[in-house]
């Protein structure tokens, strides 16, 4: 399967390699870098349960390790409105933010948006 902006290879897991992404998920996240209109730069995408920031977690992890999860690099506050502003129009359903980074995903559960 292609994708517009990204490939397959950019959402390995960093510590296992491991890569279990959607591409539901990254179709939406085609259409959410093209709405910003800057490139994104994944910081993190899928994440094997055996992950340090995984295993943690109770019931085998967060979303990242469903494969419909993304953290974005952001360098600076617009950035950071564009990708949150568009993330909300296009149905992502769990916002976080941070300074360096803006995490989104397609949780079926309760929408959410926290700050990190």
């Amino acid at each position: 399967m292609t994708f517009k902006f990204f490939t397959r290879e950019e959402f390995d897991c960093q510590e296992t390699g491991e890569n279990e992404m959607k591409d539901e998920f990254i179709h939406a996240l085609d259409a959410l870098r093209h709405e910003c209109g800057f490139p994104f730069k994944i910081t993190s995408g899928f994440r094997s349960e055996k992950h340090s920031l995984e295993v943690k977690k109770p019931n085998g992890g967060g979303q990242h390790t469903k494969g419909n999860a993304a953290d974005i690099y952001v360098d600076n506050g617009h950035q950071r409105f564009l990708v949150v502003a568009n993330a909300v129009k296009l149905g992502f359903s769990g916002i976080g933010v941070a300074k360096s980074f803006v995490h989104v995903d397609t949780r079926t559960t309760t929408q959410v948006i926290w700050t990190y």
